[in-house]
């Protein structure tokens, strides 16, 4: 259900919250303080497009309790449409920011997914980075649907206060979704691929790249395999013009 007391842009059927990384960031902490569980979801346009062919990916990034613009692409999209957006919140710079503000509250963190080892070198760099992080718990996203209550269990003994989910999107939006109630943790959001990039497995685009938001052609560059997901993105953009003037019509 959509929240009416939020601001947020609605992009081809989907609601982005227009939060900055501060706002983003205070309105985890106040999922946290709350305990009742919350699916994050940082939302990028070919998630957007699929979602227009995913009724159900639609309904899971509806009813997230913070729905975050990851891309410069969502940013675009909603200013083009009229919204005011500061900024993007990215899946990577959000982690980054909670696990600091983590290490300071003394909220717990548990890393889920990508390849075997992964994670696990990821929360050392964690760690290195903010010492007093506290990961409460590891485990890499190769596990079988036999292994699977066996995780959900452990987490749930655990009781982190921050999943963070790297399945890949939309695969991990869909995870949590199911599993959200029996985790029973405040806050469960999608990263992606972020831990290969924190463990140093892959290397995130040079900071000028970042600032002039063309970390995309960076990620394509180094992984042209890329080039079949990024034909959504002009597909995207070509929907997002066509509601953009038909809307235009409409108020004429």
């Amino acid at each position: 259900m959509i929240d009416s007391t939020k601001k947020q842009a609605n992009i081809l059927g989907c609601y982005i919250d227009l939060v900055n990384m501060q706002e983003a960031v205070e309105s985890i902490g106040n999922i946290i303080a709350n305990g009742v569980p919350g699916q994050i979801v940082t939302l990028n346009a070919e998630i957007i497009y699929r979602a227009r062919q995913e009724y159900e990916l639609q309904q899971i990034i509806n009813s997230a309790r913070l729905v975050t613009p990851d891309g410069i692409g969502v940013v675009w999209a909603a200013r083009s449409l009229g919204y005011q957006i500061k900024e993007r919140v990215t899946g990577i710079d959000l982690l980054n920011r909670l696990c600091e503000l983590a290490a300071q509250k003394g909220w717990s963190i548990y890393l889920l997914g990508a390849a075997p080892g992964v994670a696990a070198a990821a929360g050392e760099k964690l760690i290195q980075q903010y010492p007093r992080l506290n990961i409460s718990g590891i485990h890499d996203g190769y596990f079988s649907e036999n292994e699977q209550d066996g995780i959900i269990e452990q987490i749930k003994a655990l009781a982190p206060d921050i999943l963070c989910v790297a399945l890949g999107a939309p695969r991990q939006e869909y995870w949590i979704k199911e599993n959200m109630a029996r985790l029973g943790v405040p806050v469960c959001i999608g990263v992606g691929g972020s831990f290969d990039v924190i463990s140093g497995i892959k290397e995130r685009a040079p900071e000028f790249m970042i600032k002039m938001n063309l970390e995309w052609l960076y990620r394509l560059v180094k992984e042209p395999t890329r080039i079949k997901r990024q034909l959504a993105l002009p597909r995207f953009a070509l929907q997002v013009l066509k509601h953009k003037y038909l809307a235009r019509g409409r108020d004429r």
